[in-house]
């Protein structure tokens, strides 16, 4: 049984980001794009020749009864309103990171879509870099023994790119710091404590370029997420201390690289990584023999968070994101921003309803 899929926005990320992976995915039918700006013919013709609809009549997607599963691909500040429109319309909905602006809104969605009978879901397609991947089989694995401390980090040097005044939604905390978070949440919950440094550290009056928060998981664990964008020099994806040892993987994920090259999902190797980039483990073993061995990058597809959305909607399986991971989520990125930086947050306990 195929899903009836629509879409809402036909910029970047759904260009690059949902439509390939769906391209080669038969359990999926992309049946309508809403889009309220005019569209490049040479972009269209690839899925109007599949029989896909473009229309700039949100109606017409809301009001047909064919259609399952709509997707928001569009900026942050119009998906509460749009995901609650579709969602009253009976229809399940992904919603494009980050989820929406506040935790009130994110409850909301979660609370109606329950009671609708349909789902509503944050796209987390970053649980499926190859990076991140590397790290949760290191640490499920167990040879590093108790995790003590993770570090994350999304860098560039790009200075004097992030220069506008805007909204908390528009900078780099709510952009990429949702991702850095989100996976943190998925390999260790919610944390006890948040401690945030978001500024911008060229200019004082734009949004933020740079953050540097730490997750605390009692006493025992520390995650630092952050994203930089003056980094002339190549620091660790991610760096894991455990009790055993050490795990140390530089280099990004490569289905982001192959796509801006027009190589396609589906095509043999795409986002395969290079073996030098493959992290490198330092540990010792139950002999007491210290181990140094390169983990092989396992392979990222962004596509496995839509088999996930199908296996909840056909087969009634559990949500990749569940909703206690989404408001997490959001309640770190609202946080971030009830102080001025630097500042700490301590998590209450988890409560949908409060």
């Amino acid at each position: 049984m195929s899903l009836k899929i629509a879409f809402i926005g036909f910029g970047k990320s759904a260009n690059r980001y949902h439509l390939p992976y769906l391209n080669i995915r038969s359990d999926f039918e992309v049946v309508k794009v809403y889009t309220r700006k005019p569209v490049d013919e040479s972009l269209k013709e690839p899925y109007e020749s599949q029989g896909t609809i473009f229309t700039n009549d949100l109606d017409s997607v809301l009001n047909d009864p064919e259609i399952d599963l709509v997707t928001i691909c569009t900026p942050a500040s119009t998906h509460y309103q749009l995901a609650k429109q579709v969602i009253l319309a009976k229809k399940s909905v992904i919603v494009e990171k980050p989820f929406v602006d506040s935790v009130e809104h994110a409850k909301e969605l979660l609370s109606l879509a329950k009671e609708i009978g349909v789902i509503a879901i944050p796209y987390q397609n970053r649980r499926f870099d190859g990076d991140y991947l590397a790290v949760k089989q290191v640490i499920e694995q167990g040879f590093l023994g108790n995790i003590l401390e993770v570090e994350s980090h999304i860098d560039y040097y790009r200075p004097n790119t992030v220069v506008n005044s805007g909204t908390k939604e528009q900078g780099t905390f709510y952009g990429l710091g949702i991702h850095l978070m989100d996976r943190m949440v998925a390999l260790f919950g919610r944390p006890d404590a948040a401690v945030y440094d978001i500024r911008n550290n060229e200019k004082a009056d734009a949004v933020d370029n740079y953050f540097d928060v730490d997750l605390h998981y009692g006493t025992t664990n520390k995650v630092k997420v952050k994203a930089e964008f003056v980094v002339a020099s190549d620091y660790p994806r991610f760096i894991v201390h455990g009790t055993n040892g050490s795990f140390i993987k530089y280099g990004a994920d490569q289905q982001e690289n192959d796509l801006k090259a027009g190589i396609m999902p589906g095509t043999p190797g795409f986002g395969e990584d290079s073996p030098m980039y493959y992290g490198v483990a330092n540990y010792h073993n139950s002999n007491g023999d210290w181990i140094k061995k390169q983990i092989k990058t396992p392979q990222g597809d962004y596509g496995q968070f839509y088999d996930s959305v199908y296996e909840t909607l056909i087969n009634d399986q559990p949500k990749i994101v569940t909703d206690e991971q989404a408001i997490t989520d959001i309640e770190l990125l609202e946080a971030g921003f009830k102080q001025p930086s630097p500042s700490v947050y301590q998590l209450p306990k988890f409560s949908e309803s409060n």
